[in-house]
């Protein structure tokens, strides 16, 4: 239960990143997109899943659950599935301009997009979450 609730804290701070920004010194891990953007929604999402899983089981593992997947769908078909699959010119290049100032564990590709560290630990996250959700 503890790892449970340090996961799921971890996860709610390391997202939040994406409403503000976690900027350290010259390096930027994520630009926030602040309170009118879709990942606010997501937050908002996530925290509501959060709340009702420590408040209504079993009921509200099955809600975090289902959050937590359809979170994690979406960000594979925003970020892995062109990793994957290859994206269009105009695909890559917006990707690769929206992300050019974060850090990289791999560099930026010509021919598909690579997500950069803080959308590797994000994906990483929703996973651990996901996985605790089901044991």
């Amino acid at each position: 239960m503890v790892v449970t609730i340090l996961l799921q804290a971890i996860l709610w701070i390391w997202f939040l990143g994406c409403i503000t920004t976690y900027k350290f010194g010259k390096y930027t891990l994520v630009e926030g997109m602040g309170v009118k953007s879709a990942e606010f929604v997501m937050l908002c999402l996530y925290s509501i899943g959060l709340i009702l899983y420590h408040v209504l089981q079993p009921a509200g593992k099955w809600i975090l659950l289902a959050i937590l997947i359809f979170w994690f769908v979406v960000q594979f078909f925003c970020h892995w599935y062109y990793t994957i699959f290859g994206a269009s010119e105009s695909k890559l290049k917006g990707y690769n301009d929206c992300f050019r100032n974060t850090i990289h564990i791999f560099p930026m590709s010509e021919t598909r997009i690579v997500p950069d560290l803080y959308h590797i630990v994000l994906h990483t996250l929703i996973l651990l979450n996901i996985v605790m959700c089901l044991l």
